[in-house]
């Protein structure tokens, strides 16, 4: 185990809408608000998404981003993480344009192809906030969520030329080899961090047996890494527990999963990483800094982003 572990929290994500919780942030201000609540609680990394400030909606709008992300910046330090898998059916080149217009220090690295399916949510309920809610998790039953390898090469460079360190997201086991191809034709350098992302319907199922062997096989592949593991649903808090005991980070937060217990929806992704803290705590291992973050992940350092 880790004397510190990285906690990142994922604030609200583009996989649930508004109408599976109330506490979902959607606006600008309160997706800022949630990330300092979030800071304050242990976690040193945000990672975001915009979404539309009335409706909700996942949007690629990077004034929307903009807005959130410097409202973060002026009240805390934490490394803001930003994402480039953005919303559903969303462009590659609108995926990426956060990312080269405000340089952060880290940003989400989708690592390969995948049925990213929500659309067995949709029977759960009845009544919809917003029309648009029904639609956007019914289409993902005929939905690639498409990242290839020119995608990829495209953006590197663009991450290469930010200096911003890409957070790759690992949904099955094949994307660990595309991460050491990347790695072995130049394009990314060692040491990489990865984030094992289980329990999307479409990838790897969230189970102690998978994790332990996407961390053994990133180890005979890749060699010299950092790994983080976030999981969708109900596994959340057992499976970060697993990664903090094999020497990994967590991932908390509403993007992944919008209980507190079981039975019990989180008021706010605070009350999430206050208890992967207790958790952390409890094994001897306390959570690091957002500057400790910066040294274990090689980043490099609030002052050189454009925001």
């Amino acid at each position: 185990m880790k004397e510190k572990a990285v906690i990142t929290a994922a604030i609200t994500g583009g996989i649930h809408t508004p109408t599976m919780s109330d506490h979902l942030p959607i606006t600008p201000e309160q997706i800022a608000d949630e990330a300092v609540r979030a800071y304050e609680a242990g976690a040193a990394v945000c990672h975001v998404h915009a979404r539309h400030p009335e409706t909700g909606m996942p949007v690629p709008d990077v004034n929307v981003m903009k807005e959130i992300i410097t409202r973060i910046k002026s009240r805390c330090n934490m490394v803001i993480c930003i994402t480039t898998g953005g919303g559903l059916g969303m462009t590659t080149e609108q995926r990426v344009a956060p990312v080269d217009l405000y340089k952060p220090e880290l940003a989400s690295f989708n690592a390969g192809s995948i049925n990213f399916a929500l659309f067995q949510m949709v029977p759960k309920y009845r009544e919809w906030k917003f029309e648009w809610e029904k639609q956007y998790l019914s289409a993902t039953e005929d939905l690639i969520f498409p990242n290839t390898f020119k995608s990829m090469r495209e953006y590197c460079a663009k991450f290469n030329e930010a200096l911003t360190k890409p957070e790759f997201e690992i949904y099955d086991a094949g994307m660990v080899n595309n991460v050491a191809t990347l790695v072995n034709m130049g394009y990314v350098q060692k040491p990489v961090y990865i984030q094992f992302v289980m329990g999307v319907l479409g990838g790897i199922t969230a189970s102690c047996e998978n994790l332990l062997f996407l961390v053994d096989y990133a180890r005979r592949l890749i060699g010299d890494f950092e790994f983080s593991v976030c999981v969708a649903g109900r596994a959340q808090f057992p499976l970060c527990t697993q990664s903090l005991l094999v020497g990994g980070n967590v991932r908390v937060g509403l993007e992944d999963n919008l209980y507190l217990d079981k039975g019990r929806k989180a008021r706010s992704n605070a009350e999430q990483v206050a208890k992967i803290v207790r958790i952390a705590k409890e094994l001897g291992i306390e959570p690091a800094t957002p500057e400790e973050t910066r040294q274990i992940l090689g980043l490099k350092g609030i002052g050189r982003v454009n925001f």
